[in-house]
């Protein structure tokens, strides 16, 4: 019998880490896939998520328009709850025999509680793992809704466990962020520019170069401009040409934005290119290329730890979160990351490790889908 999986991607970066399994899931012939795509992956700002995911081949079965603006905890809680009401429509129309929701960002909540609260299985994907800020509170919130959880590592899948959720219903399938990885370690991608898009001069990357990807702290939102003002003098100062990444719609994101319009205005930094988005693959193609990768980003967590890409991670925002021996983690100081960058660039590529898997974490988690008993009793299992 075919099920309807209902996926819902809110934000460029879960889509990254889902393409592979919803390829994954197209390719199944028993899975009749439904893709929700919500809040900041429909609007242009943030980079047009929902356009790339189109220009991939796959149909969007339902956009859903619920992102509040501000960045701000307020508009985080309001979008929270605009999102719970345009699920649950949305969940009654294409009436899924399961929805999957992706790893810890706020609109997460929304999804699980309109799938819960629905009688509908629920599958967490990358739950399990521990990082500062909010997105601590909700990825484990949503680990208590869910009935089913793909975990990245095997210590993810321990802590869900303890957590008190059936070991049967945890799942080690790896990060699918991974598969894509790898097959960049395997392309190229000579025929792709990066300046097609942007703002900022055109850089040669022919030798060292470094990609920013800084966002905003949730639990740090006030302090959001002066700690980006530090990653850009540091990467201005550097003297690399740099392709900085703009930020998520976290609380704080429109101070890290006023500060790069600030810069950009008054720096006029002739080594940083400025982006709002690649397609996934493009991106992991510039990521494996470059010499370094400084930010706050879990990119420099998991894709590069597989890719060997050395890192320079700022900051509190993946405090916790499992990683191989590429990170170097410093503070908020355009002195220490720039020092940090310069220990990292000297040291070069890093053996690959599969700490988030081993690019097969697609398929699956589509053959999960597909023959997982689904059940909406849930008890403490300890």
């Amino acid at each position: 019998m075919t099920r309807k999986v209902a996926v819902v991607v809110t934000a460029r970066p879960s889509y990254a880490r889902i393409k592979t399994a919803l390829a994954a899931m197209e390719a199944h012939p028993q899975i009749e896939l439904q893709l929700v795509v919500a809040a900041s992956a429909l609007l242009d700002r943030y980079g047009s998520a929902s356009a790339v995911i189109e220009k991939d081949g796959f149909r969007i079965a339902s956009r859903v328009f619920m992102l509040l603006e501000g960045e701000n905890p307020q508009t985080s809680a309001i979008t929270t709850g605009l999102g719970l009401v345009e699920m649950a429509t949305v969940f009654e129309n294409l009436k899924p025999d399961v929805v999957v929701t992706i790893a810890d960002r706020f609109e997460t909540l929304a999804t699980a509680s309109a799938a819960a609260l629905m009688n509908i299985p629920l599958v967490h994907v990358q739950g399990g793992e521990v990082t500062g800020s909010i997105d601590e509170k909700v990825r484990h919130a949503v680990t208590k809704m869910a009935d089913h959880h793909f975990v990245a590592t095997s210590r993810a899948r321990e802590r869900v466990i303890r957590m008190g959720e059936d070991p049967g219903r945890v799942h080690l399938t790896g990060c699918p962020s991974i598969d894509l990885a790898a097959q960049a370690l395997q392309d190229a991608g000579n025929g792709f520019d990066p300046f097609a898009s942007g703002v900022g001069p055109k850089l040669d990357l022919s030798g060292p170069y470094l990609v920013v990807m800084q966002h905003p702290v949730t639990t740090e939102h006030g302090e959001a401009r002066a700690q980006a003002l530090e990653s850009l003098y540091a990467a201005k100062d550097l003297g690399l040409p740099a392709l900085w990444f703009w930020p998520n719609p976290d609380a704080g994101s429109d101070g890290t934005s006023k500060a790069i319009r600030w810069f950009r205005e008054h720096e006029t930094p002739a080594n940083i290119h400025f982006f709002k988005n690649f397609p996934p693959e493009s991106f992991l193609r510039i990521l494996n290329r470059c010499g370094c990768i400084i930010g706050n980003s879990s990119a420099a967590i998991r894709e590069c730890a597989f890719l060997g890409v050395p890192a320079v991670n700022i900051g509190s925002r993946q405090d916790g979160r499992e990683r191989g021996g590429n990170v170097l983690d410093v503070p908020h100081d355009r002195e220490r990351i720039m020092e940090a960058a310069r220990m990292q660039l000297s040291h070069g590529r890093f053996p690959s490790d599969p700490v988030y898997g081993d690019g097969q974490a697609g398929p699956r988690i589509a053959e999960l889908l597909a023959s997982v008993p689904l059940s909406i009793e849930k008890r403490l299992a300890y």
